[in-house]
């Protein structure tokens, strides 16, 4: 019985943690405790990461736009101011002065002159680049509202050409270009600006930006900072594993300890880890042992209490002799013969349901065929077929509680059936009777004591009801369950469920 209400408090401890849960939580989270914190964590680890990540490119990405705004803004007005220069000189005049700035520096453009505008092959669309010519357009308006024709592109130097003779780059002298158009060790895309400043006559501007990779500021989450960001998390993830096996180490065997607890075992727990668990084991400790000494005097009292009430009833019994009308005398001795039983009957319900010994690896076959030719011997049409399956159990236990359930079938049918089916971790052992069968109403009682059906006690006018509850006590203290159920075809069915090993 302790054994049973000491199950429930675990169960009840298991249910009590999990109620602040939401169901859709727990229906997500793994069952154990190891998996449920590495996905928690990881789950945590990979929101804050994509939370910072978010807030942290925005971030790149206004300041990046800032920048690329006021570099523009100074190339701009840059260029307006040249503009305004070669307008007002004469014609004739500018390929001196372009002579000039080439030869002597002075300027970031690189300037000529063409009789018409120069196709360039232009980068692909990014956001960045976009904005700079937008923001350049948007100058040239403020400023040289009478220029009608305006043409902005950024274009790699290996494909620019810079006249209207066809003139590249690549053919320019080194110290006009080299840090104006060219950068080592990569090349940088050259922002040209051509407007014609008179007719026939189109200016051609060219420039880096101050920042001439400023392009790469596009992306403000590159490659290299996901493969941090997971390494981040594989290491948290790492980390976490290690502290949980710590943790959780102490916890298992705690549950073991319970567990086999539960199955009469008293294993001893290793007085290491951290405080809390010490403390932890020390309690369970203290409490099995006040549970163990509980189990010892109940046994002593319940025998105590039949060796004390059999003096009494042995006396009045004879007492009953001596009386004159024989019905009265009749009736004084069916009750004390029922009190005696059911004295008898207790008693035997505590010594069959703690039975000491060890658990030992045994085959089914053996133990119950021996039990079915017993039965055959005795008169009785009782079938089984061998399983060939093995069980780590207490054989003594185990047979009192398959001797329980074989008895039972056999008093209320005459014909009964043992299977042994093979599940998932698990031994499944049904015995079947051909009997009436319970109804279903009474089938949640007939686990309590002295607890006898109609059919039952005409069966079998010797019984105490005691037998189903001891056995499932027995099966219980394997780890195991006992079910009771009607056959679909009739008869009562008794479903034992072991874990395999």
């Amino acid at each position: 019985m302790f054994k049973g209400q000491w199950q429930w408090l675990r169960e009840l401890a298991r249910r009590a943690r999990l109620m602040s849960m939401p169901r859709w939580l727990e229906h997500i989270l793994p069952s154990r405790l190891l998996p449920r914190l590495l996905w928690v964590m990881a789950v945590g680890v990979l929101a804050s990461q994509l939370i910072g990540n978010a807030i942290w490119a925005n971030y790149l990405q206004n300041k990046s736009e800032q920048e690329v705004s006021a570099a523009a803004d100074h190339i701009a007005r840059g260029a307006v101011s040249a503009v305004h220069f070669f307008q007002s000189l004469p014609p004739n005049y500018r390929p001196l002065v372009i002579q000039q700035l080439r030869e002597m520096g002075g300027t970031r453009f690189f300037v000529t002159v063409n009789d018409s505008p120069i196709p360039l092959h232009s980068i692909a669309v990014q956001p960045l680049s976009n904005q700079v010519l937008q923001v350049i357009h948007r100058i040239f308006e403020q400023k040289l509202p009478q220029l009608t024709d305006l043409r902005l592109a950024f274009a790699w130097p290996n494909q620019l050409a810079v006249s209207s003779d066809g003139m590249t780059v690549s053919q320019l002298p080194d110290h006009w270009i080299k840090n104006t158009l060219l950068m080592e060790p990569r090349p940088a895309p050259v922002l040209v600006i051509q407007t014609e400043i008179e007719p026939g006559h189109w200016l051609y501007l060219a420039t880096l930006m101050p920042d001439p990779y400023f392009l790469d500021n596009s992306d403000p989450m590159p490659p290299e900072r996901w493969l941090l960001q997971l390494i981040t998390l594989i290491t948290v993830l790492l980390l976490t594993w290690v502290v949980v096996r710590w943790i959780t180490r102490p916890l298992a065997a705690l549950s073991e300890a319970a567990e086999a607890f539960g199955k009469g075992e008293s294993p001893p727990l290793p007085a290491e880890g951290s405080e809390e668990f010490i403390r932890t084991a020390h309690a369970f400790g203290a409490m099995r042992e006040r549970i163990q000494r509980y189990l010892e005097d109940r046994e002593k009292l319940f025998a105590a209490i039949s060796h004390d009430l059999r003096t009494p009833i042995t006396r009045l019994k004879l007492r009953t002799e001596m009386l004159d009308d024989e019905a009265i005398r009749l009736e004084f001795h069916e009750d004390l013969d029922e009190l005696d039983m059911m004295v008898k009957g207790a008693l035997q319900s505590v010594k069959d349901s703690d039975i000491h010994e060890n658990r030992t690896r045994i085959r089914l076959d053996a133990l119950l065929g021996r039990m079915v030719r017993d039965s055959r011997m005795a008169g009785h049409e009782i079938a089984y077929s061998r399983c060939g399956l093995w069980v780590m159990v207490k054989p003594l236990a185990l047979k009192r509680a398959l001797s329980n359930l074989i008895d039972n079938a056999l008093f209320y049918a005459e014909r009964v059936e043992i299977s042994v089916l093979e599940g998932v971790g698990k031994v499944v052992i049904v015995v079947r009777d051909h009997g009436p069968g319970v109804p279903d109403e009474a089938l949640a009682t007939l686990f309590d004591p002295y607890v006898r059906l109609e059919h039952g006690r005409q069966h079998n006018h010797q019984g105490h009801g005691l037998g189903l509850g001891i056995a499932r006590n027995i099966i219980q203290a394997h780890g195991g369950v006992l079910e009771l159920s009607n056959h679909s075809q009739g008869g009562l069915q008794a479903m034992i469920i072991l874990p395999k090993d």
